[in-house]
């Protein structure tokens, strides 16, 4: 059990650096720009939309769950689009390109993987552009965010500290629970229900990737690697695979009805890329 809380300990101290910038960030933008950038950002012209989306999946690429998280943040600050987030979401690999580097034969893969994985980032990105265009709120979106916090008594720093605090210990008690459950349920059992060779097995990677923990990624990519699942089952499951990045979302980000859209939308985006890409 040691072992389980010390791993949990060390997946969220991993994102600490992220929550906290991403959260003086908004400290920031709130004390020193009166909601300007804000309404800047959330109202991009077309150009501005389409770099940002072109951004936000280069960064999601990055290896760990980190730009995720941050991404989560912002959106809820309505500091980025939903578009914006859409494919940082998308392009996140968590820990696919470390498992894919500890097997050599299987170097041969990684290109082609986080490719296919920035090129989706983008189209889903632009698409959802689209679908969730009108999705911006009317009040004032640090209202949430600050609430009771004393941030505007305090500092940006300590208002920083404070949310960066509050987001860790969440994040901790998640990867903990769900440590625990892998556990006691094993990995193994996770991957028998990738249905291997099956035609639902996209619909299962997909939904496997929505675990917010590495782990799921681990396993997703291992699989892969031993040809449990195909390239595009393992692009869906990577795709929806947001880390805890989806956490963060749930956490910090009203209404509820606007996570829930996000999730499956990016759920249905996911599968249905597998299933072209099994088609060629």
């Amino acid at each position: 059990m040691l072992d389980l809380l010390w791993d949990a300990l060390l997946d969220s101290l991993k994102m600490l650096p992220f929550l906290f910038g991403a959260y003086l960030l908004m400290e920031w933008a709130e004390h020193h720009t009166g909601g300007r950038l804000a309404r800047a950002l959330s109202r991009p012209g077309v150009m501005g939309e389409v770099g940002g989306v072109v951004g936000g999946a280069l960064l999601g690429i990055v290896p760990q769950c980190g730009f995720s998280v941050a991404a989560a943040n912002l959106f809820a600050a309505r500091l980025i689009s939903p578009a914006v987030l859409a494919a940082v979401f998308l392009a996140t690999s968590d820990e696919a390109i470390p498992v894919l580097l500890a097997h050599p034969d299987s170097l041969h893969m990684l290109w082609p993987l986080l490719g296919m994985k920035v090129l989706l980032a983008v189209l889903g990105g632009l698409l959802t552009a689209l679908l969730f265009r009108r999705a911006r709120p009317a009040e004032d979106p640090h209202a949430d965010m600050c609430a009771h916090c004393g941030c505007e008594e305090h500092g940006i720093v300590r208002g920083a500290l404070h949310h960066t605090v509050r987001i860790f210990l969440l994040l901790l008690a998640v990867n903990l629970a769900l440590g625990v459950t892998l556990h006691f349920a094993g990995e193994d059992a996770l991957a028998t229900l990738m249905l291997s060779g099956s035609t639902a097995q996209p619909f299962v990677t997909a939904l496997v990737g929505l675990i917010p923990n590495c782990a799921a990624s681990v396993v997703l990519t291992e699989l892969f690697v031993q040809g449990g699942i195909s390239f595009g089952s393992a692009v869906a499951g990577l795709c929806t695979g947001a880390g805890l990045g989806l956490v963060v979302l749930f956490r910090t980000n009203r209404p509820m009805k606007q996570n829930l859209l996000l999730v499956a939308w990016l759920y249905a985006f996911s599968v249905l890329a597998d299933v072209i890409i099994n088609m060629f």
